[in-house]
């Protein structure tokens, strides 16, 4: 990746074939404080059925954030998400065997002519619509085993779920319902036309699955967080590692965390210099877990703010949610409470601790249970804590919630204002929740 001019606002609309590492060219370089809008096609679904991606998401080059060093860290402030879709199609999968070596994210290849990252043609619609360009069978590696399509409303406030009618009619014009940008290069999952659960009524609210700094070796961008990423120890494909310790080199950048929309600071470890964010994987919506293990892709907008925090070498990233995401015991404490508490104090002779923030520390793993451990130890490490202390602030002033199975989670706290401060995140705490 080559260094570019230093811009203090960058359009990004240029996209990765499933990868993310130091190896992808930049796209651009935005000056530390300043704003980046990217335009970004649907993840999931779209490149996972498109043969010739090498990850099952669609995400932007790396932006280089100017000053950016390893051992810092890159504030990444959401102000507006925009979703450009007028429908989608998802569902839960099922893998189409012979489609894929390793892995059906990854490992693409015809089943028929054998051709590894087949390029492919659309004929008709339907899940035999993808066709290798080599020899004409059908090149895709997934199908829905229930599928659903949903259109939205103009305001993107709701979706309802569409019949077998319904569905392909949009499907007939899959890409502009879709708005798949003019440099994307996967099929819109349209074409496969589901039509589960018809007249289901949801709520939208939209929000980033994919978003996060470059790790320091090349990976599918879908893999790289510690659920996904455990496809990768072992396989027999370009992009296999050979341990679980090999997966430490991850950014979590795939955290499908509903809270990470419009409002958000994300917080990320820069482990190329540079820092390298990338945006991908918008969803109109998603319930905490991703059961199905996808959701509603979309293409649309994302406008953020960046900023180097210098030294703050983090393991993983931390976020901070808008205050109405937190849980109720983790939120800023009011006036009346601090009142309250302090009072309380006297009473009994102890020095009381108002000021605080709310944190929450990312962490993930092979299942909920080892990213759990693994956010207690990030945490721990950050706020220089035992983890026993760790556990009892989480217990006491926050707790975990799941932002996907089989192991993404957010373990959230109050953390002491005056510890924030020594590590860097004081400011951005108190620009978040207005302490």
């Amino acid at each position: 990746m080559s260094q570019q001019g230093v811009q203090d606002e960058l359009y990004v609309d240029q996209y990765t074939l499933g990868l993310v590492g130091p190896d992808q060219e930049w796209a651009g370089t935005v000056a530390d404080g300043g704003t980046v809008e990217t335009y970004t096609p649907p993840g999931c679904w779209g490149p996972m059925v498109t043969p010739s991606f090498r990850g099952g998401h669609e995400v932007t080059r790396p932006i280089r954030v100017e000053g950016a060093e390893v051992g810092d860290a890159i504030a990444i402030r959401i102000r507006d998400v925009t979703v450009t879709s007028m429908a989608t199609s998802t569902g839960s999968m099922a893998e189409r065997e012979g489609a894929f070596g390793d892995d059906p994210f990854v490992d693409h290849r015809c089943p028929e002519c054998g051709t590894t990252w087949p390029d492919s043609v659309v004929e008709g619609t339907g899940e035999d619509a993808i066709r290798c360009a080599e020899c004409g069978a059908n090149a895709s590696s997934f199908g829905f085993e229930y599928g659903y399509t949903v259109a939205f409303d103009h305001e993107n406030a709701v979706g309802v779920t569409l019949d077998e009618d319904g569905a392909h009619e949009l499907a007939l014009d899959a890409e502009r319902v879709m708005d798949i940008p003019e440099n994307a290069r996967q099929h819109p999952i349209l074409l496969y036309e589901p039509d589960g659960m018809p007249g289901t009524l949801g709520r939208l609210r939209p929000f980033i699955g994919n978003i996060g700094t470059t790790p320091s070796v090349t990976m599918p961008d879908s893999h790289n967080a510690g659920d996904f990423g455990q496809s990768l120890i072992g396989a027999d494909h370009d992009y296999g590692v050979e341990t679980e310790a090999d997966l430490e080199k991850r950014t979590d950048g795939h955290m499908d965390i509903p809270e990470v929309r419009a409002g958000a600071t994300l917080i990320c470890p820069v482990e190329v210099d540079g820092g390298g964010v990338y945006v991908g994987d918008l969803h109109a919506n998603q319930g905490d877990g991703e059961l199905s293990l996808h959701t509603t892709d979309v293409s649309g907008t994302v406008t953020m703010d960046v900023e180097v925090i210098e030294g703050l070498d983090l393991d993983g990233p931390v976020l901070l949610p808008n205050e109405e995401d937190l849980p109720f015991i983790s939120r800023p404490y009011d006036d009346d409470e601090v009142a309250a508490g302090r009072d309380l104090g006297a009473e009994h002779g102890v020095d009381v601790d108002t000021d605080m923030a709310p944190i929450q520390v990312v962490g993930s793993g092979a299942t909920v249970n080892d990213a759990t451990q693994n956010a207690f130890d990030r945490a721990g490490q950050l706020l220089d804590m035992s983890e026993g202390e760790i556990r009892a602030r989480c217990t006491f002033t926050g707790g975990v919630q799941i932002g996907r199975l089989p192991g993404v989670v957010q373990l959230d706290l109050l953390a002491p204002l005056d510890l924030l401060d020594e590590r860097g995140l004081g400011d951005a705490a108190r620009q978040q929740y207005g302490l």
